[in-house]
């Protein structure tokens, strides 16, 4: 540990929720071997909990997760943080209402970024969960907060909570971890029926008014109130 900080029963729950959430992404077939990670702010500390570099799915407990500032440098844990640790620290800063950033190679999504092809607008569940266009984010290497600005700057302009960066593969952000690993997992279903829609012709775009309307009404309406 390079840093001292009280773990207290806020940072282990958080931990082992950080934890659990990695089991979705395994669950709905987003990532392969060690790839991807989620992480989540520590509310109320300038800090968030990430998962291990290179560390196994099947492996991964509360105990293994990482906590680092929103600068990547340790504060609590035994392993060094993943690879993309600079990348989500940089969203925490320069995002405030972002609670959890994801990031996964899923096939379908990674193939739009491979194009650097944005995904239409074509389904209500682009428009319920998106905003609109899912947008394509700028080719950065991994390693420093490259990836990080180019997150952010796509997605200041942008009601999605998801980022396509090129050549690389999604990024999701979220108001908690949960919240970003939700919108991972959608990402994927859409990616994978607009590219089944396209292979069959051109699928034809929602109006901006009904996009807006549709994204209201499942952003302040759908579910149980006070779920969101």
């Amino acid at each position: 540990m390079s840093l001292a900080v009280e773990i207290t029963d806020t940072f282990e729950e958080l931990r082992d929720t950080v934890a659990r959430l990695h089991s979705e992404l395994t669950r709905y077939e987003l990532v392969i071997w060690t790839a991807g990670n989620v992480s989540a702010r520590v509310p109320g500390h300038d800090l968030m909990v990430i998962k291990p570099s290179g560390v196994s799915y099947g492996e991964l407990t509360a105990d293994t997760m990482v906590v680092t500032d929103l600068y990547g440098e340790v504060v609590h844990g035994d392993l060094a943080p993943s690879s993309d640790t600079a990348a989500h620290a940089y969203v925490y800063r320069h995002m405030p209402d972002v609670g959890g950033v994801v990031h996964t190679h899923s096939t379908y999504a990674t193939a739009w970024a491979a194009r650097g092809e944005p995904i239409p607008c074509v389904l209500t569940m682009i428009a319920d969960e998106f905003g609109g266009e899912i947008p394509v984010g700028p080719f950065a290497l991994i390693g420093d907060d490259s990836i990080g600005r180019g997150i952010v700057e796509t997605l200041r302009s942008s009601r999605s909570p998801a980022v396509l960066m090129r050549n690389h593969g999604p990024f999701t952000v979220g108001r908690t971890a949960r919240d970003a690993v939700k919108a991972a997992v959608m990402v994927e279903d859409v990616a994978k029926t607009v590219h089944i829609a396209s292979a069959l012709g051109t699928p034809e775009p929602l109006s901006e008014q009904d996009v807006d309307r549709l994204y209201a009404r499942y952003q302040n309406v759908y579910g149980q109130q006070g779920e969101k």
